[in-house]
């Protein structure tokens, strides 16, 4: 009787393997792509949330009506307000019919309007606690009103949500014009000693409505309290805070006579390090930087790079070029009493006892810090060329 109590209870356990019990059909969700966060006159959340639309593209032949071409968007954009932004979450299915899937979410706007009024981390603690959304969704602050940007066509990817990402993914790997910030960094940067965080920036142009990522957003204890960082200065912190990944820099030409005043040359980096220490004596605090910059050559325009020495004159030119927008850089920030390069942190993790009696007036302790800059510039190579000017003899 054995055998058969043993096929018995195996059939048992197998009918009980057999189903879902926990069964959701795709068609129960919408696939969040992107969401702008903004803020009515009421002080309600106003949530924009841009959905994929499965059903889009463009469909061609008689089987439409009076035979027309038919185009369907690729997106749909549902907006909902209410007093939290995970009662507007549940009120998405009112207008869709569909409940909010956050799996794919690629990018969040938050308007410029709310971060100055409210601390972002209110805004974002649903997203960082709710299971579905990633860690690794892109954050951005806009200029206006963020659920505008929702409406804009993309240039080459599915949806707008796809589009913003990978231009910020671009932007700071190639042109260090903004930053790369995930939902996780952001988080840290909130809780960070320093309290502040860096948000990249995404503006429109009044005149002709293109968009662009470019500056920074700098968020003091949560709220956009200081200026936006131009593009320029965003290149210079990010060396200060050593994320600068590649990008160009412009000098002027050796020999500043006649027209070669005003033109410039540029230059390919490669690869960036910089070090950031301090030192205390007597209460007063100085900062170290050295950037050790390696690069190319990218365009030779009145220069030439025939001997050592004609590169040295290159490198020393690039040198003070550096060491200068960094000063400006740390002289911005110390106005604005901004510790965005983290020196806060840095006394904290070595000296707690310390940083407990200074952290209450530290925006003026940073503000009156002595900054030494120290800037290595290396050419590796003149490129594809040789070091004149193309179509110039001496070669």
């Amino acid at each position: 009787m054995r055998p058969y109590v043993y096929v018995a209870i195996s059939m048992l356990s197998f009918s009980l393997l057999t189903g879902c019990w926990d069964k959701s059909e795709l068609t129960e969700f919408g696939y969040v792509q992107a969401v702008a966060i903004d803020r009515t006159e009421e002080g309600k959340v106003k949530l924009t949330t841009h959905f994929y639309n499965p059903t889009g593209g463009t469909e061609t032949g008689g089987t439409k009506m009076g035979g027309a071409d038919k185009t369907y968007q690729r997106s749909i954009n549902i907006q909902t307000e209410a007093d939290t932004v995970f009662e507007a979450v549940r009120d998405i299915p009112i207008h869709l019919g569909r409940k909010a899937k956050w799996d794919h979410m690629r990018i969040i706007l938050i308007g410029e309007q709310l971060s100055r009024k409210q601390n972002v981390s209110e805004i974002l603690d649903y997203f960082s606690r709710d299971h579905e959304p990633r860690a690794t969704v892109l954050t951005l602050i806009a200029a206006g009103e963020a659920g505008d940007y929702l409406n804009t066509k993309p240039f080459i990817e599915q949806t707008v949500g796809q589009q913003f990402r990978k231009i910020e993914e671009s932007t700071a790997r190639y042109s260090a014009k903004s930053s790369r910030v995930p939902l996780f960094e952001l988080a840290i940067q909130l809780k960070g000693e320093s309290e502040v965080a860096m948000v990249p920036y995404i503006y429109k142009n009044q005149s002709t409505q293109k968009i662009f990522v470019a500056g920074i957003a700098l968020l003091k204890k949560g709220k956009l309290t200081g200026s936006i960082l131009s593009s320029k200065d965003t290149g210079s912190l990010l060396m200060l805070i050593n994320k600068y990944k590649s990008g160009i820099l412009e000098y002027p030409c050796t020999e500043t006579t006649g027209e070669k005043k005003t033109r410039k040359e540029s230059y390919e980096i490669y690869s960036l390090d910089t070090k950031v220490t301090t030192s205390i004596k007597e209460n007063e605090v100085t900062i170290h930087v050295l950037t050790k910059i390696k690069g190319a050559v990218g365009e030779l325009r009145c220069s030439s790079l025939k001997s050592i020495e004609e590169g040295r004159q290159i490198e020393n030119k690039i040198n003070e070029l550096v060491k200068r927008d960094i000063l400006k850089v740390t002289q911005l920030l110390q106005k604005e009493r901004m510790d965005a390069i983290g020196i806060g942190n840095q006394i904290y993790r070595k000296n707690p006892s310390l940083w407990k009696r200074w952290k209450p007036s530290w925006n003026e302790r940073f503000a009156e810090s002595r900054f030494e800059v120290v800037v290595e510039t290396k050419i590796l190579n003149t490129g594809m060329d040789v070091g004149t000017p193309f179509g110039e003899k001496g070669g």
